[in-house]
């Protein structure tokens, strides 16, 4: 499907008034149009409730400790995001390594390349007479859909001999927390997986994305939204400073700094990633900002 096809996916331009953003019967949204997949492996009719997602590799090979949800730990600061803090901590370590030149996603014209122009402030905007749920819940399954997706392309070079640690910037390493809450450094292509492994039970979990219509939301679902998407923006994070190259070997890095620009407009949209967790592609965001693709207010 086509980046360009945009029916039934946006909103109207004026902003709905007075609406309450509440967690109840879930209203079903209006069908959208997967718009960063290949036409071969796209549905012209998008529904959280239809879509199968994503499957990834069983860790049945990794030590039990280490089948756990994705925590990552630090020995410098915490970013706690509505959680348990003995259970539910999401930080990452900050280093002092240099970053000895400009990264490429910062250069001309790769930081200014995009599919379209303007800004996503329209199409991630909640629509009329839509649960905020049902919205938030679908969105997030599209952005784990594509980003795992993205990532198979480039999953091939992710080897733990390259990538011994899971990084963004020079300055920044994520840690997972085990089972025995120990902080265990994984190679990338482990800490991905096991991410994106999670990530698809959750999504895949009636009980946090329910499916009936007449089911509502846990109170634990934006909870759990947040460390969804705080995972997903550390993907990115590793992809744009380890791999971008590849994505522009293949020509798509139009297509990748739009999902970026619409996965950040949609998180600033709701407020579920903390401006702290954003630091290792700030930079970025705010040229995007610069830009008008990225519109907050």
């Amino acid at each position: 499907m086509s980046f360009f096809n945009f029916k039934g996916f946006g909103r109207n331009s004026k902003k709905t008034k007075n609406q309450t953003h509440n967690l109840g019967t879930p209203t079903p949204p209006p069908q959208m149009s997967t718009i960063y997949s290949s036409p071969h492996s796209s549905n012209s009719k998008l529904s959280l409730r239809k879509l199968p997602s994503p499957k990834r590799k069983s860790q049945n090979n990794l030590p039990p400790q280490q089948q756990q949800q994705p925590q990552s730990s630090s020995n410098s600061s915490s970013h706690k995001i509505n959680a348990n803090a003995s259970q539910n901590t999401l930080t990452s370590h900050q280093s002092d390594k240099p970053e000895t030149q400009q990264v490429m996603f910062l250069s001309e014209p790769f930081v200014r390349t995009a599919l379209v122009k303007g800004s996503f402030k329209t199409i991630v905007q909640l629509p009329k007479y839509v649960d905020i749920g049902e919205w938030i819940a679908l969105n997030v399954f599209e952005f784990f859909t594509n980003l795992n997706q993205f990532y198979g392309v480039i999953a091939e070079y992710v080897t733990p001999d390259a990538y011994p640690t899971m990084n963004a910037d020079p300055h920044t390493d994520y840690l997972w927390l085990d089972a025995n809450n120990r902080q265990v450094s994984l190679p990338a292509s482990q800490y991905i997986d096991l991410a994106l492994t999670w990530i698809n039970n959750k999504v895949n979990d009636k009980n946090l994305f329910p499916t009936r219509n007449d089911a509502t939301f846990p109170q634990v679902f934006l909870r759990d939204v947040q460390r969804i998407m705080v995972q997903m923006f550390r993907i990115f994070a590793h992809i744009y400073h380890h791999h971008f190259d590849k994505i522009v070997h293949l020509s798509l890095e139009a297509h990748w700094n739009s999902f970026f620009a619409h996965f950040i407009s949609f998180s600033k949209e709701f407020k579920i990633i903390d401006r702290k967790e954003m630091a290792p592609l700030l930079p970025l965001i705010e040229s995007f900002e610069k830009q008008g693709k990225i519109i907050y207010t």
